[in-house]
């Protein structure tokens, strides 16, 4: 087995809205999440929107104190950490969703990709240059040369984005959260960024958080796939396993509700199960899907399923397992 990179043990990340003088809502983004990252190995993180996918990543990463849980980094518990965690940040990094906002429209490329080699300490100009143009090659911009006097309006957003994986790969970071790196992008370029994804994370070694909501990706990037659903994972395991055998209904859901490129069922989609869509404020008591659950039964609307293994490394959380 490879190295744990990052563990999350029980993360809970609790947001608390005041309504009204004296009564708070608590929005329960995620709630008991239990996870391991490991070196060379990408974990993908798949469920609809508001589930709690890109509140996990940036709470792995220390941008979002969790509520409570454990966040062990190479064996060393991170998570109420109080000194400098520039060591931290330098190891772990982040690719935004949108790589339009996630570039600053007055610095050339040189400037946004020399600007965290300078804030660790690197001063001279040449080991910069020579650092970016690497990075650049690496994530298939050429010539490099020509790229460091653009400015970010002047690229393409498929381009934009692998100015953004250059500079996550800038400091040599061993642990990448990718959120939805791929969703604002033209579909001609996707195959190309999650290519590009696949083979710097097997030449790096990389553990890699992959947040997509895009299930039909997930089978050619991610050797781990977690269910999330209204905060909670409710389905784990290796990646093929859990597409071709989905045991939980909502992964059923999901994958049935990718179009099929057999044209004897491409428009033979089921629709969308019927229901309200999860409530991170007032959830339902018992199993979070079973007002929207095709095959619920009595247990279903009284207790919370646990995430529990029924066949090897493969989880899920629904009563018909138990």
């Amino acid at each position: 087995m490879s190295k744990v990179i990052m563990k999350l043990e029980d993360i809970r990340t609790y947001y608390y809205l005041r309504k009204g003088l004296f009564k708070t809502l608590v929005v329960k983004a995620v709630d008991g999440v239990s996870l391991e990252f490991r070196a060379g190995e990408t974990t993908a993180i798949v469920g609809e929107s508001g589930c709690g996918k890109s509140t996990l990543g940036r709470t792995s990463l220390k941008l979002i104190e969790p509520t409570s849980g454990k966040i062990i980094f190479e064996g060393k518990d991170i998570t109420h950490y109080k000194g400098d965690l520039k060591w931290f940040r330098k190891k772990a990094q982040i690719i935004f969703q949108d790589p339009f906002q996630a570039l600053n429209p007055y610095h050339s490329i040189y400037r946004i990709l020399s600007e965290p080699l300078e804030i660790f300490g690197e001063r001279k100009r040449e080991v910069i240059e020579e650092k970016i143009v690497n990075a650049l090659e690496e994530v298939k911009m050429h010539p490099p040369e020509e790229f460091l006097t653009k400015y970010p309006h002047m690229l393409s957003g498929g381009q934009r984005q692998r100015i953004c994986i250059a500079r996550a790969l800038l400091l040599g970071p061993i642990y990448l959260v990718a959120d939805e790196p791929v969703s604002m992008i033209d579909a001609s370029s996707r195959a190309e960024i999650l290519t590009l994804f696949r083979n710097i994370q097997k030449s790096r070694d990389l553990a890699i958080m992959y947040i997509t909501h895009d299930i039909a990706t997930t089978k050619y990037f991610s050797d781990w796939i977690a269910i999330m659903y209204a905060g909670k994972i409710i389905e784990y395991g290796p990646t093929r396993e859990v597409l071709r055998n989905p045991l939980h209904p909502y992964t059923k859901a999901l994958i049935e509700a990718v179009p099929d490129p057999d044209p004897e069922n491409r428009f033979k989609i089921r629709p969308v199960i019927p229901g309200e869509p999860p409530n991170p404020i007032n959830p339902p008591p018992g199993c979070r899907f079973h007002v929207r659950c095709p095959k619920r039964f009595d247990p279903c609307d009284k207790k919370e399923p646990p995430l529990k293994k029924v066949k090897k490394d493969h989880y899920v959380a629904c009563f018909l397992f138990t």
